[in-house]
């Protein structure tokens, strides 16, 4: 969703290789040992991962039947303890929302 796939690519190659394999095991429908519940939000996960001293994240929910939809993919650079910035967070939703939307949309279509 949204620019997701750009973000990611612009991550370090060691931290696309670990989110890519995790949204892979996601995508066969295993649960991937670096995701974790986003907090507030039933039926998204996070990918965390650090690199050089940065901490890397990638949010996708599977809560739609048959789909992942990778919903943000950001480098947190708040220094205000680990919680997720209110921005990404509104980020996350919309994305969501937009998600669901695309969802009903092509339901019928596959």
């Amino acid at each position: 969703m949204g620019a997701s796939r750009k973000d990611l690519q612009g991550f370090p190659a060691p931290v696309r290789s670990e989110i890519g394999q995790a949204l892979f095991e996601a995508q066969l429908g295993d649960h991937p040992h670096s995701a974790k519940p986003l907090k507030g939000l039933s039926g998204v996960l996070e990918i965390r991962d650090n690199f050089d001293g940065d901490t890397y994240r990638d949010v996708y929910t599977v809560r739609l039947e048959g789909v992942l939809y990778v919903l943000h993919a950001f480098q947190k650079k708040s220094t205000s303890g680990i919680a997720t910035p209110q921005r990404h967070m509104d980020l996350v939703k919309q994305r969501l929302r937009d998600a669901e939307t695309i969802h009903k949309a092509t339901k019928g279509v596959r």
